[in-house]
């Protein structure tokens, strides 16, 4: 059976990590209770497992599905729901490059990767970003989901913000709703936008009228 120490030091092996086997799987564990932070309701071990299956499942749109991967694995590795902006994304970005730059990935490769996950806080990519376009799509699944799924992931995204007020949450959630409505696409890889993009926005609209 693959643990996701497993998926995590293969993943990192094929982006070019040096770092011996006792050393990668420490470091996966190390992720692991990060993603595990009691903060966490929907940002957690579950979340990254959807992320690196629909990236596994999809690995073949990616040119470097192994970067893609690592950047799943590290896209919320800084997680505080009372963080301003993007500020998670950004400390999310510099601790991957400061993480596999110990790890021995090459520099290049460790900062394309941080390149990735700063992707995740608008999830607007160039056009020819395939892997770009990959990690915001598996991060945005969630969305295309049947609707108790969905209701459940709202919840969970609530009890993150339990410290936000009513009226103060329902307008900044909203806010979101309309940023991910008004892109071009939800999805970007056509394969994906075909299978999610109308229930997506379906279940985006259907949310925001709750939000009045």
């Amino acid at each position: 059976m693959t643990t996701h120490v497993d998926r995590w030091v293969r993943a990192a092996r094929g982006a070019g990590a040096g770092a011996d086997d006792s050393d990668l799987a420490a470091a996966g564990e190390y992720l692991l209770t990060r993603w595990s932070e009691p903060q966490r309701q929907y940002h957690t071990v579950a979340h990254l497992t959807a992320v690196l299956d629909v990236i596994d499942e999809h690995a073949g749109l990616a040119p470097g599905p192994d970067l893609v991967r690592l950047a799943a694995w590290l896209h919320d590795a800084v997680y505080d729901p009372r963080a301003l902006g993007d500020a998670n994304e950004r400390d999310s970005a510099e601790f991957a490059e400061g993480l596999l730059a110990t790890l021995g990935v090459p520099a290049a490769t460790a900062a394309e990767v941080a390149r990735l996950v700063g992707l995740t806080a608008g999830h607007a990519t160039d056009e020819d970003d395939l892997d770009g376009e990959l990690l915001c799509d598996a991060d945005l699944a969630i969305l295309a989901s049947a609707p108790d799924d969905y209701a459940a992931y709202t919840a969970a995204i609530r009890r993150e913000y339990a410290h936000v007020p009513d009226d103060a949450f329902r307008g900044g959630r909203a806010q979101v709703l309309k940023a991910l409505l008004e892109l071009p696409s939800i999805y970007r890889h056509p394969p994906l936008r075909a299978a999610w993009e109308d229930r997506a926005r379906a279940n985006l609209e259907a949310e925001l009228k709750t939000l009045g």
